[in-house]
């Protein structure tokens, strides 16, 4: 019973997770706000459905499988939508008109592909 309502909870979180990702991809005005947050929100939402399922079968191969797959997205999620949001950067895809501070401007050499970090 206590199992059940533990991996109960973990699943339903982190579907809600997924849903604040979805919703975040589809209100977002941009490229970088939307990569931003279903990095974010999705990789927590993966990992608590897979521990929610690993809590419920309570088997070593399928736990062992779960972490396996939580490190893999933890590891690789942030990376993708990082090079993501650099490829359209680099593209010319312009930010959202309302934003603050571009803080690659002018730092940026679109010629040479070099990032340079002066102040």
């Amino acid at each position: 019973m206590m199992l059940e309502t533990i991996s109960s909870l973990l699943m339903v979180t982190g579907a809600l997770f997924m849903l604040v990702a979805a919703v975040g991809i589809l209100r977002f005005p941009d490229i970088y706000m939307r990569a931003s947050a279903s990095a974010k929100a999705s990789t927590l939402g993966v990992g608590l459905s897979l521990a929610g399922m690993a809590f419920h079968f309570a088997a070593l191969e399928i736990t062992v499988r779960s972490v396996a797959i939580i490190i893999f997205v933890v590891i690789t999620t942030p990376i993708a939508a990082h090079l993501i949001s650099r490829a359209a950067y680099t593209s010319g895809v312009k930010l959202w008109d309302k934003s603050v501070v571009d803080e690659l401007h002018g730092k940026y050499d679109p010629e040479t592909g070099d990032l340079s970090s002066r102040e």
